[in-house]
């Protein structure tokens, strides 16, 4: 009985464990080799054998970067890109998800449908017409060129996710609001987005995310090195004879970074209860 009951409960146990640090191990020696590749001289990375770590620090790929006005122009441009994308989707998303959560309308089934449809289409079949349009309207090459573009991407599954967030909230929230004279907008911004904030860092991590990250649009849309962000900025690192992989390595480090310190300064509201006690029954 001893030994089936060791196995009924700790062996699955030690399984799990066991998987979960397999797939650890996994995920994360990409990162850590590419953080240690930073650390190496051009030549060292192409060592045979290849070494994790190497002979001798250097922060030289580093110091290349900083120094380099163009480099540092590369962040500048994917933290404005980014950060007004994630502003307007925030606010558009909020909007419009309010109103497919509290409100019925001719058509907003429709709509749904519209909006979910969206995500199916690859986005690299809109590449040729988005060009077009954007030279058309003569904002090629231009930040307004990218926030527009990005914005079709990320306002669908940002509607989604807030409009399912909000379904999740009592509708006594806002009749409080009206009861006590207030409007419907008081209580959107007053009441519902204060409640809300799980679900507006989970969009807005995301939305950061996706417009940080995109290469397709950037290299089609801009062609001066005033307005190329990171992503580009790494994909000019691959000469025609000769790549600079610790530079590479270094652009993909500190690229890396501000999502890292995004999600672990963002992490504990997923979870959080922040509706709890709202409403007393």
């Amino acid at each position: 009985m001893a030994k089936r009951s060791f196995k009924s409960s700790v062996l699955p146990t030690i399984l799990t464990y066991l998987g979960l640090a397999i797939g650890l191990v996994f995920s994360a020696f990409p990162i850590v080799w590419m953080f240690f590749s930073s650390l190496k001289s051009n030549t060292e990375i192409f060592a045979l054998p290849p070494r994790l770590l190497p002979d001798d620090f250097t922060v030289a790929a580093y110091l290349t970067i900083f120094n380099d006005p163009v480099k540092v122009r590369f962040f500048i441009n994917s933290y404005f890109v980014a950060g007004v994308v994630t502003a307007l989707t925030l606010v558009v998303a909020i909007v419009t998800a309010y109103g497919f959560s509290r409100y019925q309308f001719r058509f907003k089934n429709t709509l749904n449908i519209f909006i979910i449809s969206t995500q199916t289409v690859p986005p690299i079949t809109l590449l040729i017409p988005y060009f077009g349009m954007v030279v058309a309207f003569r904002i090629f090459d231009t930040y307004l060129a990218l926030i527009l573009t990005y914005l079709v991407f990320t306002l669908p599954y940002a509607v989604l996710l807030m409009t399912g967030y909000l379904n999740t909230l009592p509708k006594e929230l806002d009749e409080a609001v009206l009861v006590d004279g207030g409007s419907s907008w008081t209580a959107l911004w007053r009441v519902i987005v204060p409640v809300s904030i799980p679900g507006i860092v989970a969009t807005a991590v995301y939305t950061f995310l996706l417009a940080w990250n995109e290469f397709l649009f950037a290299l089609t849309l801009t062609k001066s090195m005033d307005l190329r962000t990171v992503p580009i900025g790494i994909q000019l690192l691959m000469g025609q004879h000769a790549f600079e992989w610790n530079e590479m390595m270094a652009m993909s480090v500190l690229g890396s970074l501000p999502l890292l310190v995004l999600y672990l300064v963002a992490q504990r509201y997923f979870l959080a209860g922040m509706t709890a006690g709202s409403v007393k029954s």
